[in-house]
């Protein structure tokens, strides 16, 4: 079957991601952090894309992101995963030896709104979702954390909306349940993530349609009433 095309117009914002196959580490040591991270800003340097916020985690990574041109996403990903790819598999001594990604990036559209905030929050508190952390500034590999210079500070964009005041310890509370059931249906079915009107209008220019993913992977992490800290098919990525 033929793959569908992956739309990235040009002015949109998107969150993005990504896991690795069968769920192995991508990440395994600080190096192998701050190996991709040179990637990425050099990634980022070759294509007009902005880059809003981030994080990494050990096996999947989340990335807010907004192209300048039609099919610049498409190529950065592209360009970005192939090339830590082959890091990832010369570090190792696998070459050839299975793919280092699960399937191709997921791209949800976001509303350039409170949306916008509520999903560059959920990316930067991922850490301290999973419990890797105890404040989400504390993981060193995410927009949120200002412990370490790194080659990615340098190239995030200014949002389109106003960070809210004392964002940090807006990021360190819990998100409400009907907040993260939100995100967790958009990022399983495919769908825009904004308000209604925005939605319908974006789903119409973009010719998207909702697909369940399989595995039933919609009704796991729509569940309402999971805490943050239960660990979930998509929302630990």
């Amino acid at each position: 079957m033929p793959r569908r095309p992956r739309a990235a117009t040009a002015g949109l914002i998107f969150h993005v991601l990504n896991r690795s196959a069968k769920r192995a580490p991508l990440f395994e040591s600080e190096q192998d952090y701050a190996a991709f991270e040179r990637v990425l800003a050099a990634t980022l340097g070759q294509h007009d894309v902005e880059l809003h916020a981030y994080c990494l985690m050990p096996n999947h990574w989340h990335m807010v992101l907004s192209p300048g041109g039609d099919g610049e996403l498409s190529s950065l990903m592209h360009r970005l995963t192939t090339t830590h790819a082959r890091r990832w598999h010369l570090v190792r001594g696998l070459d050839g030896q299975g793919a280092v990604y699960q399937g191709r990036f997921r791209a949800i559209p976001v509303g350039s709104d409170r949306h916008f905030l509520s999903v560059c929050r959920y990316v930067e508190r991922n850490a301290l979702r999973a419990s890797l952390v105890s404040r989400a500034e504390d993981w060193p590999w995410s927009s949120l954390s200002k412990r370490r210079p790194n080659p990615v500070t340098a190239c995030l964009a200014a949002w389109p909306v106003p960070k809210p005041p004392e964002w940090t310890t807006y990021v360190n509370e819990p998100q409400t349940d009907a907040e993260l059931q939100a995100i967790r249906r958009a990022v399983a079915c495919g769908e825009p993530f904004g308000d209604d009107e925005w939605c319908r209008a974006i789903k119409g220019s973009l010719a998207l349609g909702s697909r369940r993913p399989p595995g039933g992977q919609a009704g796991r992490g729509s569940r309402v009433g999971r805490s943050e800290a239960t660990p979930d098919p998509l929302t630990n990525m």
